[in-house]
């Protein structure tokens, strides 16, 4: 495992939820959710490389899932939702990077994908390890995939490192060149 990535603990806060404008709100419906259909994406998909580097932190998912308000789970925690979460992840890993940051969309997007406990007082809490693997794992695709496109996305990946609580050693992504 490479020394880069440094997690100061394995807790990320769930942030207030200000309204940010510049946001772009994408709504995916149960029925989508229930067919692992992937088509609210879709305008984002036809978009650029350099366009999509260029909105980075500016999506918001947005699930219109029916839930009890007696059922005490978070999002992350609905097995339906991770399940269309894990597809999309897997088909537009560059999704991370577009994920707005600082409402908790991009933790609740992690949260999605790896194990985690919740508390109203903590947050989410991240198993360390997974969390550490994930990022390290993200770090190296997704500079692999900027290099691809001839687009630099270091300064968006240290930002999303950065917010699920690591700091990066510069080292480590100097020893990518």
């Amino acid at each position: 495992m490479p020394s880069g990535p440094v997690p100061p603990g394995p807790q990320a806060p769930i942030p207030a939820e200000p309204v940010d404008r510049s946001a772009e709100q994408v709504v995916v419906s149960a029925e989508q959710v229930r067919q692992l259909d992937l088509a609210a994406l879709k305008p984002w998909v036809e978009l650029a490389p350099a366009e999509l580097l260029a909105r980075s932190g500016r999506l918001s998912l947005r699930f219109d899932w029916p839930q009890d308000p007696e059922d005490p789970r978070e999002l992350s925690e609905i097995a339906e939702l991770r399940l269309w979460s894990l597809r999309a992840d897997a088909l537009y890993p560059w999704l991370t990077l577009l994920l707005e940051r600082s409402n908790g969309q991009l933790c609740r997007h992690v949260a999605m994908q790896l194990p985690h406990s919740f508390s109203r007082n903590e947050g989410i809490r991240f198993a360390p390890a997974s969390l550490e693997l994930w990022i390290t794992h993200r770090l190296f695709l997704l500079e692999a995939w900027g290099r691809q496109q001839g687009l630099g996305c270091r300064g968006q990946l240290t930002a999303m490192a950065t917010v699920l609580g690591y700091e990066l050693d510069p080292q480590f992504l100097a020893t990518l060149d």
